[in-house]
């Protein structure tokens, strides 16, 4: 009863994150200093637009009616945004709804492999480098984590496409997938789509340091545990004790960081997909914040806190049928 009751608090949580942010979009073209919505009908109406109707044409972009009281007007808005109704967006002339639907899943194309490598890399590496504590290999591997947990992602992807798209043509400098192929499920097509992917994923990969480091911190904890003894009794190879015994308890303790990293790869992704040209929410989110679009600002900002708070929470239900441990810690502790 207990860990029913832990779950449905996070549950709970989660849906009044998710209801704040949408709360917290209404409030920023609503009650901001600089009254976005006030701006944009006295745009229209500078342009020669009837008031009543100015006032019609932003009520359906930003599915807000600004003649009405604020009370009412949050109520309809909140009813939209259940209902997918985002409005549409000012730069695009599309619905916000239609863009993101579009644009989402090829960020998250670029996310999944990102993270996909990203967690691998860092397992592995961890684990070698904790096993091998103090030795060449660790000194080595470690340099290179710290380099790279240095880096900026966007100083890298800059790296990456000057010397490998610019100079040496081997990646496109821009676009998402192949012109001139049909899309569909064809190797040609599918071949340019991850082509494209290439230097988006490579410029995220920057996260491989850190988690490195985080696994060897972790791997080292239990590095004197008395399994390990038996393993090296039974004369199993340096590697597979370091890979399978060592970094199996010791990435663990990544699962939540795992999750966390989603939303730092989301944001990475607005200045990323930018860079590359890439088309993906992050992209369109980008050109909102330059071209002054509210209703696809704020729907791209909801979608993303949207995505973040669903992973964290997938994470904490999840957490415990990875680690059993953790089931019953986790259930007193709230």
């Amino acid at each position: 009863m207990v860990e029913i009751d832990w779950r449905v608090r996070r549950v709970g949580q989660s849906i009044f994150t998710a209801w704040a942010v949408t709360t917290l979009s209404f409030v920023l073209v609503r009650l901001l200093p600089g009254n976005p919505m006030g701006a944009m009908v006295r745009k229209l109406e500078q342009q020669g637009v009837d008031p009543v109707r100015a006032r019609q044409i932003v009520e359906l972009r930003l599915s807000i009616d600004p003649s009405k009281p604020i009370p009412v007007a949050y109520v309809d808005y909140m009813s939209n945004m259940l209902q997918g109704n985002l409005g549409v967006s000012i730069y695009y002339g599309d619905p916000v709804a239609q863009i993101i639907a579009n644009a989402l899943p090829w960020t998250l194309f670029v996310l999944s492999w990102s993270l996909f490598i990203t967690f691998f890399v860092g397992v592995v590496f961890g684990a070698l480098m904790a096993y091998w504590e103090g030795g060449k290999l660790d000194v080595g591997l470690t340099s290179w984590a710290i380099l790279m947990g240095s880096v900026p992602f966007y100083v890298l992807a800059f790296l990456l496409l000057i010397a490998l798209s610019y100079r040496l043509g081997w990646f496109p400098t821009g676009g998402k997938q192949p012109t001139g192929v049909p899309p569909g499920f064809n190797w040609p097509y599918i071949k340019g789509i991850v082509h494209h992917a290439t230097l988006p994923v490579m410029s995220m990969l920057v996260a491989s340091g850190v988690a490195s480091l985080g696994m060897r911190g972790n791997s080292i904890r239990i590095l004197g545990s008395d399994y390990l003894r038996v393993a090296r009794l039974r004369g199993l190879s340096d590697m597979t004790i370091s890979t399978q015994y060592v970094a199996r308890n010791a990435v663990l303790p990544m699962y939540t960081t795992l999750m966390i990293s989603i939303g730092e790869m989301f944001g990475g992704s607005i200045v990323l997909e930018k860079v590359f040209q890439y088309r993906g929410l992050g992209y369109y989110f980008f050109s909102a914040f330059s071209q002054r679009d509210y209703p696809l600002m704020m729907g791209g900002f909801v979608v993303i806190t949207v995505a973040v708070v669903l992973a964290l929470l997938f994470a904490d239900l999840t957490y415990s049928l990875i680690d059993p441990r953790a089931g019953g810690q986790n259930s007193e502790s709230y």
